[in-house]
């Protein structure tokens, strides 16, 4: 509830300055030329409201089409995302006697990783060096769900410890999680498709080198319920809002 919160307050936040920076940039006068650009490509680090603080990874590339949407230069948008999807049940706990931690019932973890195509419009472009550029999203694709079993530590009758995929009707044997690199070779594929809309912050200081803010949400199906949670409503439609910080590149 606090990531919901906090991705509200940057989006409202997000969009109070691009008010105000449409509203400076009307003021300016027209022989300040706009920045254009071939393409750009960045790299960054993604939250969202189904996940822990860091959701994962993103490769996003912009490259100029040559065309106009509603009057605004178009570019066509590719982005390749890993993140980790979690259940809003999940809760970790720590053993005070060995250290161990453990998210008690937790079935299994979804990775999901979703190529991405759509187009990207540049609302307010940069003057030359300066100022930022906001730019609108609308972007789909596959999703690629990993569903990679979670791995504990069982302790059978002879003191003897082995790591297995976490069993429900097994709960009392359970002393701690096993390994997250363990269990990745029992992972199932779920296949299922999603869409996104975004807003796009550049606030680079430099002309060709760029920093940037992404605030938007996904909607994500899949083709079966993906099991998180044992004990727990697990089903096959996500939705999330999110927040990525890039970095990257321009060529002009």
């Amino acid at each position: 509830m606090m990531r919901v919160k906090l991705l509200l307050s940057v989006a409202i936040l997000l969009a109070l300055s691009t008010e105000i920076y449409a509203q400076r940039r009307s003021v300016k006068n027209n022989e300040d030329a706009e920045e254009t650009y071939k393409s750009f490509t960045s790299v960054g680090i993604t939250t969202n409201t189904n996940s822990g603080i860091l959701g994962g990874a993103v490769f996003r590339q912009s490259s100029a089409t040559g065309t106009k949407m509603f009057g605004k230069n178009a570019y066509r948008y590719l982005a390749l995302e890993l993140v980790n999807v979690k259940h809003p049940k999940e809760l970790s706990t720590q053993d005070f006697v060995t250290g161990a931690r453990l998210v008690y019932g937790k079935q299994n973890y979804l990775f999901v990783l979703r190529p991405e195509y759509g187009r990207e419009i540049a609302l307010f472009s940069r003057q030359d060096d300066e100022g930022i550029s906001i730019s609108g999203i609308l972007a789909a694709g596959p999703s690629l769900g990993f569903e990679k079993p979670y791995m504990v530590q069982y302790q059978g009758s002879d003191g003897r410890v082995t790591t297995a995929p976490f069993d429900p009707n097994r709960a009392g044997d359970i002393i701690g999680a096993g390994s997250f690199f363990q269990g990745f070779g029992k992972s199932k594929v779920v296949p299922g498709l999603h869409i996104k809309t975004a807003m796009s912050f550049e606030l680079s200081a430099f002309r060709d080198n760029v920093t940037g803010v992404e605030v938007g949400f996904i909607a994500e199906a899949f083709s079966r319920k993906i099991t998180i949670m044992a004990d727990a409503q697990n089903k096959a439609f996500f939705t999330s809002g999110y927040l990525t910080l890039y970095f990257g590149s321009k060529k002009r």
